[in-house]
């Protein structure tokens, strides 16, 4: 039963981003310190992350399901949207690229007159379109099944047409040396595309990046201007920062 208890587990926090441990209990029927014992031997295993009250899926292959992405950290990447689109005046052009971080950003920034839109995220291209003073344009590419992002050269190729204001881009994880880094290598071209061909670059991405890993680099914490999150409580990534001069805004 441990074994399949823990292949439950594993499966909940593929769909769901984190598990916590009093859920755990309550489906399982068992006692809170079983499933601490469960987490803690997942994360031995280094398949696992704890969390406050639980652990989170830590795969260095595989990102979470988007789903489970759209409602991990929901409050903090809403707080992360609002306070980007501040950052961003009217009559600027921008690019936008895949995540559900980047998405909370194109969502508040509906408000925002006057926008050219450059993205490679079929879901930031549905929700601005429908918003006369923002114009949208999509890039060009292979789509993917999983979340709807427009990746491969042919993405890269448009990207390079461009030269932005301002470029928002997220990532799946942050290495305590300030690497970038994401899952899908086709993805990351077109990321490291978006971050040469724009003036200022904003970093999105919530405190659980801190916590993860991912196999494939984009780039350096050094290489963004801006860098809004939730709250950073790293030393080393705040040490980096300050060296390279790069603005954190914590959003909550």
């Amino acid at each position: 039963m441990p074994i399949a208890r823990k292949n439950t587990i594993l499966e909940l926090a593929r769909l769901h981003g984190r598990v916590m441990v009093e859920e755990l209990a309550g489906r399982f029927d068992v006692s809170p310190q079983t499933i601490r014992k469960d987490l803690n031997e997942l994360c031995d295993s280094r398949l696992m992350t704890r969390v406050h009250g639980g652990a989170m899926l830590t795969s260095a292959m595989e990102n979470v399901g988007y789903d489970a992405r759209q409602v991990l950290a929901s409050q903090e990447k809403t707080a992360i949207g609002r306070r980007t689109a501040q950052l961003v005046p009217p009559s600027s052009s921008l690019f936008i690229n895949i995540g559900t971080t980047t998405e909370a950003v194109a969502r508040a920034l509906l408000q925002h007159s006057a926008l050219m839109v450059i993205t490679n995220n079929i879901n930031v291209a549905n929700m601005m379109r429908a918003y006369p003073p923002i114009e949208v344009v999509i890039a060009g590419g292979v789509v993917r099944h999983s979340d709807g992002g427009i990746v491969g050269e042919a993405a890269v190729d448009f990207i390079r047409q461009f030269k932005v204001d301002y470029a928002i881009i997220g990532t799946s994880a942050i290495d305590e040396d300030g690497a970038l880094l994401d899952f899908d290598y086709r993805e990351v071209k077109v990321a490291q595309a978006i971050m040469e061909n724009a003036r200022h670059v904003i970093l999105v991405a919530d405190a659980t990046k801190f916590e993860r890993t991912a196999p494939v680099r984009i780039g350096h914490l050094s290489q963004v201007d801006t860098f809004v999150t939730d709250r950073c409580d790293h030393p080393a990534i705040r040490r980096i920062c300050a060296d390279s001069e790069v603005e954190i805004i914590e959003a909550m």
